[in-house]
């Protein structure tokens, strides 16, 4: 079972960063379709993802993949509408529950494990950090979002590596390279 879950939520990750990063360099509604089918693409890879976190006692990480599906809705939101009807109430509630889940996880992590006192906890705030605020910045359009991705693929290929999953891991090193080649046509394109 766990290899049909590492095969499942890595596929559906990486397909998500191929079409997020794929998407910079198109136009129009195909930058739009590109960009829709990235954001639905991630959701359906996040039961498998949680549950290979929680099987493992990351408590941060799974709360950070569980709740970042509402910055997901609001990347869907904004492809839809291609970025020209913000909706201030979703924005503040996706904000709202992005900031909740690093707290949460944080706090059942260090209840859990009495303190920050592992190298995997530490990797987990790494990714933490870098998939919150990644997918948070890129589904309201600002760039830094991708900086933030390399953040997290690092800390989770490192994590992966570190749990035995390198099906996952080598997944993570994969999309890291097309979460490079997306900031950086993100980057000339506004340049």
């Amino acid at each position: 079972m766990d290899l049909v879950l590492q095969i499942w939520g890595g596929a559906f990750y990486l397909s998500n960063k191929i079409l997020l990063a794929l998407s910079e360099g198109r136009t129009g509604s195909s930058r739009k379709n590109f960009k829709l089918s990235a954001w639905s693409t991630y959701l359906i890879g996040v039961p498998a993802w949680v549950t290979i976190l929680i099987s493992h006692q990351n408590w941060i990480a799974a709360s950070i993949e569980a709740g970042a599906a509402p910055a997901m809705l609001l990347g869907l939101y904004n492809a839809y509408h291609e970025n020209n009807k913000p909706n201030k109430i979703f924005n503040n509630i996706v904000t709202v529950i992005t900031y909740s889940s690093l707290i949460l996880g944080l706090s059942l992590s260090v209840y859990h494990n009495s303190g920050i006192t592992s190298l995997s906890q530490f990797l987990e705030v790494g990714m933490m950090l870098g998939f919150l605020l990644g997918s948070n910045y890129l589904a309201k359009g600002n760039n830094i979002g991708w900086i933030f991705f390399m953040l997290m693929n690092l800390s989770t290929a490192a994590l992966m590596l570190l749990q035995e999953k390198p099906i996952l891991m080598v997944q993570q090193l994969v999309s890291l390279c097309f979460v490079i080649y997306g900031y950086n046509k993100a980057r000339h394109k506004q340049s």
